[in-house]
């Protein structure tokens, strides 16, 4: 039995210490914001903050997250008050089919955390997450307009 601290609360996951987080936090704990993509961390789709980084969870063992803070798309906003990419992902009509958004966004809000006014160069080296639709430039634009926010 581990416990991870899932947004803010504390969660007993009886799971092997191999178990990736994702499956975890989708089957354990019963969050299923969080999506399987590809499951082998190059899609995004699957995209936590780990202590306010944002990893991939299709990769990360259970075991490596135990202790740590998860942050998942259903904790982002704060309370009713949606999250600054949320609302510009909202406003700029991001998501097409929205299959990989929760991962986008997660990843987006951790950058705009770390770089509060991020240069295209900076989007283009940190969100990689990859959009089947294609609604890259929606992105950028949502991301340049949070970052105003």
């Amino acid at each position: 039995m581990l416990q991870l601290n899932v947004n803010g609360r504390i969660h007993n996951v009886d799971v092997e210490p191999d178990t990736p987080l994702l499956w975890a936090i989708r089957e354990q704990v019963g969050l299923t914001g969080t999506k399987y993509g590809c499951g082998v961390a190059q899609c995004g789709a699957c995209t936590v903050h780990m202590d306010g980084a944002a990893v991939r969870s299709c990769v990360i063992p259970v075991s490596a997250a135990a202790g740590k803070r998860i942050t998942t798309i259903e904790g982002l906003a704060a309370g009713k008050v949606l999250h600054k990419v949320q609302k510009a992902w909202i406003e700029h009509d991001v998501p097409q089919c929205g299959y990989c958004q929760t991962g986008m966004v997660m990843a987006v809000a951790a950058l705009l955390k770390d770089k509060p006014k991020p240069t295209d160069a900076d989007i283009d080296a940190n969100i990689t997450n990859i959009c089947r639709c294609g609604t890259f430039q929606q992105v950028r634009e949502a991301i340049h307009a949070a970052a105003k926010a």
